[in-house]
């Protein structure tokens, strides 16, 4: 049976997904409250985490996936596109510096706005 990722939790009520809303350091008892966001990769069951990191360690290398995880190489692409469909799910890029001004030019947003945004890269 596969481990259960502890940041993939549901409501037992409802089975919406939970949100972090406390933080709490164990050595000085330091508390953060409020809607803390899980980052995308820590949603990824752990068997998927474990296969990202397997793919970063061979840099990429898909035949070697298949040799150490003994399955094929279609297999190894399926899985991969399956994560990257999980990540893409909730994956915002940042817009590009150009994108930002054409934006502020176009009267789209105020200067203030892309001020904050180009902060962001």
């Amino acid at each position: 049976m596969e481990k259960q990722n502890p940041l993939d939790l549901h409501c037992p009520s409802c089975n919406k997904a939970l949100t972090i809303a406390k933080y709490r350091c164990e050595d000085c008892n330091l508390t953060i409250d409020g809607t803390l966001e899980v980052p995308a990769l820590a949603r990824l069951s752990m068997a998927e985490q474990g296969f990202v990191i397997a793919f970063l360690r061979v840099h990429g290398n898909i035949k070697r996936m298949g040799e150490l995880f003994d399955i094929s190489y279609p297999t190894v692409k399926s899985r991969l596109n399956n994560i990257a469909r999980k990540l893409d799910e909730t994956f915002e890029a940042p817009p590009e510096r150009g994108a930002i001004l054409d934006r502020l030019d176009r009267g789209e947003i105020d200067a203030d706005e892309a001020l904050r945004l180009l902060d962001q890269l």
